[in-house]
């Protein structure tokens, strides 16, 4: 089975993540199938960069995120959007809308 989930990297006591779909069996920072994003819970706001396409293609297939990834998707917007994608929105707007919204957060955080 596969499973969206955190992949630890950065130095120590400076933590990073990539998002990674990854067999369930695999370790946490062993073997995964595909980089699906990027969190970085150390900057205010957390910065996370997701290929949201890809995201939904891993879940479309049957692809479960962890409790962690389920909360930074919710937090980013994206669970909302797989939503909206499984009740048959077209990919390409869902993905603009997400670059739209990562925009607006830019710009917010340059502001201050």
């Amino acid at each position: 089975m596969v499973r969206i989930r955190l992949r630890r990297i950065g130095l120590k006591g400076q933590p990073t993540y990539r998002v990674v779909a990854a067999d369930k069996e695999s370790p946490r920072d062993g073997r995964f199938l595909e980089i699906l994003g990027f969190y970085n819970p150390r900057t205010q706001p957390a910065t996370v960069h997701l290929k949201e396409d890809r995201v939904y293609h891993w879940m479309k297939n049957g692809a479960l995120p962890t409790e962690s990834v389920a909360q930074v998707f919710k937090a980013s917007g994206t669970m909302d959007r797989w939503e909206r994608f499984k009740k048959g929105e077209a990919v390409e707007t869902l993905v603009k809308e997400a670059e739209e919204a990562e925009a607006k957060r830019k710009e917010a955080g340059k502001g201050k």
